[in-house]
């Protein structure tokens, strides 16, 4: 199954969103409405500016935009001035789970951090998603460190 990776373009985003939105988590924080909320077009346009953020989809050989991932590159002084990337927010279409779109999409992102000279890729998976958690250690990620977060609303 030939696949392409690239960057969201706007007029991809309230397919995008609805993706975000397809999950007992996501239903809960996101805001899928038509239009969609101004919100999300000025964090579209900030992430569009900022050469450390690359917002993705991966489409189907007819064109389908079937899954999406953030990835961000965060440049710090330890590490020797290293770049640590981060995925963020991957979502795979629910009839193409199961597939290996999910496996070849990250793999794509593990491959383009690697290129932009990352040393290391991180990623956090809520306790809530024991099936994502199980599927980023199949690929080879391990629980090393314990995450907090500190809600603000």
């Amino acid at each position: 199954m030939p696949l392409e990776f690239r960057k969201v373009r706007e007029s991809d985003l309230p397919f995008v969103v609805g993706l975000l939105a397809n999950d007992k988590l996501g239903k809960l924080r996101e805001d899928l409405q038509n239009p969609l909320p101004e919100t999300y077009l000025k964090a579209f346009d900030a992430i569009l500016q900022d050469k450390n953020q690359e917002l993705m989809v991966v489409e189907n050989e007819d064109g389908e935009i079937i899954g999406t991932l953030q990835l961000s590159f965060i440049q710090y002084l330890t590490y020797q001035g290293g770049i640590r990337a981060q995925i963020e927010a991957v979502r795979i279409r629910d009839d193409q789970r199961g597939k290996g779109v999910g496996e070849a999409f990250i793999k794509w992102a593990i491959n383009r951090a690697k290129k932009k000279g990352a040393h290391i890729l991180q990623l956090t998976s809520d306790k809530q998603r024991p099936e994502a958690i199980h599927f980023y250690e199949k690929l080879g990620f391990k629980a090393s460190h314990e995450g907090m977060k500190l809600h603000f609303k």
